[in-house]
């Protein structure tokens, strides 16, 4: 591990002079894709170097409770001792966290599509639910959620309901979020009070650059219709929304959130060149998840991945085997630990498969 550290040490400062070079800085493209690289490389050298001035201070403590004779002095010594073998181990931990290679989706914007599935009117309502947990989430981490498309249900809630989210490590954050997710609870509109069990399906779609999906215009095929929903007399009245068609792959998506025609269409558009290159990405998780045990990163959208009791107030995610009893924050937008949980599991995997371990 330390010849890894050194070597990316000497990288980075490489790369310092390369970006401080004015034919570099003329370069702006160049210099943005090397002032990324230098960021990153930056997080592991800060930690390397952190754990090197730790190294040193136990060296030092070791060498007075070998020497020193004052009682008092050899007693802050062996305090200090204690304190700094702890963070040596925690600092060798964040080291080989950083060391392990990145999935090169996880930084890219997602679209997130949520769409009941069975449980009628409730599976509808909790769409809803789960829509305004994530929105509330992404928004306490300063991400932007936009309502790309949706479909309201009958009772409330939606069917369905495709949602935009930009911002930093996105589809890091959340990939982990695909799956069926059961709810458990009174429906309002049942009257003896019986618990109903209903699912709704949620995925997790990385978005597609420019350059890696091509689709030909002879290969689409659009519709237009009136847009449903807020906005007032205007998406009533006009024809603005636009569904698209893509041909070859039968993929068919929807985007009604702007005003105008020409801009539901490029936002349609970029939401079809997301759900055909995540057909791509979803077979590399499958190889993933192969070959790991708890299936953390999976491509499997169907299967069940978390239940929601309301009468326990009970979050179980059945992957890691982990239950919260926060139902209400969570809901609320606090959902950090089960995230947070989920990406230690993909790490601890990461770091068995690249022994670093």
């Amino acid at each position: 591990m330390f010849s890894q550290l050194d070597n990316i040490k000497g990288k980075f400062i490489e790369l310092g002079k390369t970006l401080s070079d004015p034919a570099t800085m003329g370069d702006m493209k160049r210099y943005t894709q090397l002032n990324k690289e230098y960021r990153e490389l930056e997080k592991v050298v800060n930690a390397y170097d952190e754990y090197r001035m730790i190294l040193g201070n136990i060296e030092n403590n070791k060498n007075i409770l070998e020497t020193e004779k004052d009682e008092e002095f050899r007693d802050m010594a062996k305090g200090d001792l204690v304190q700094q073998e702890a963070e040596k181990e925690r600092m060798e931990f964040e080291l080989k966290q950083l060391l392990v290679p990145k999935e090169p989706e996880d930084e890219r914007n997602v679209l997130i599509e949520i769409r009941a599935g069975t449980g009628g009117d409730e599976a509808s309502l909790f769409v809803g639910d789960l829509a305004r947990m994530y929105t509330r989430y992404c928004e306490t981490i300063g991400w932007k959620v936009v309502i790309a498309d949706s479909n309201e249900g009958t009772a409330g809630g939606f069917k369905e309901i495709a949602l935009e989210v930009t911002g930093e490590n996105v589809y890091g954050k959340l990939k982990f979020e695909s799956g069926v997710h059961r709810v458990q609870r009174v429906p309002a509109t049942e009257a003896k009070g019986r618990v109903h069990t209903s699912a709704v399906t949620v995925a997790v779609m990385p978005e597609a650059d420019e350059v890696e999906v091509v689709i030909n215009d002879a290969d689409i095929h659009m519709d237009v219709f009136r847009a449903s929903g807020a906005g007032g007399q205007h998406v009533n009245r006009t024809e603005s929304a636009v569904r698209l068609t893509h041909i070859p792959t039968g993929t068919v998506v929807a985007c009604q959130q702007e005003r105008s025609q020409h801009k539901n269409r490029d936002h349609a558009m970029k939401m079809l060149k997301t759900k055909i290159y995540e057909a791509a990405v979803r077979k590399h998780e499958d190889a993933i998840a192969a070959r790991r045990k708890t299936l953390v990163s999976t491509g499997d959208r169907s299967a069940k991945i978390r239940t929601y009791n309301f009468p326990q107030g009970r979050i179980t995610d059945h992957r890691i085997n982990l239950s919260v009893y926060n139902l209400d924050a969570y809901m609320a937008g606090d959902i950090s630990e089960m995230i947070d949980a989920l990406a230690v599991a993909e790490q601890s995997e990461k770091l068995k498969e690249s022994g670093i371990a």
